[in-house]
């Protein structure tokens, strides 16, 4: 697209230059010049806009890697505590089931006791 205007404004330049006339001569070798320049100016503004736009889409690159990163650590988190949290019930529960032992140990052996008395 860039070179068919910059081919549209080399034939609108050409036929200005085209003219017998000389001031009208140097007219057109000024518009000729003025439109060289604005063809340049577009082109350097495009290619402005095209290192924008690669920019843009790197930094939303990396945008979305630091996310997933992010992600990836907080879902890393959540497991470890999930893994602490069920080692720590494993040993409530070996405590409780412990002490639950003691107490019904304890206990029998105060029915026991309580048994050989009466039979004494």
């Amino acid at each position: 697209m860039k070179k068919l205007f910059l081919n549209i404004l080399l034939v609108v330049a050409l036929s200005f230059s085209m003219t017998s006339c000389e001031s009208c001569s140097d007219e057109a070798n000024k518009a000729e010049d003025a439109i060289e320049e604005a063809g340049d100016a577009m082109e350097d503004a495009a290619d402005d806009a095209g290192d924008a736009i690669e920019d843009a889409v790197d930094d939303a690159g990396d945008a979305v890697d630091d996310a997933v990163d992010g992600a990836k650590e907080a879902v890393d988190d959540a497991v470890d505590g999930a893994k602490s949290a069920a080692n720590d019930a494993m040993d409530s529960a070996e405590k409780a089931v412990d002490g639950a032992k003691e107490k019904t140990a304890a206990e029998l052996e105060k029915a026991a006791d309580k048994l050989k008395t009466k039979d004494n």
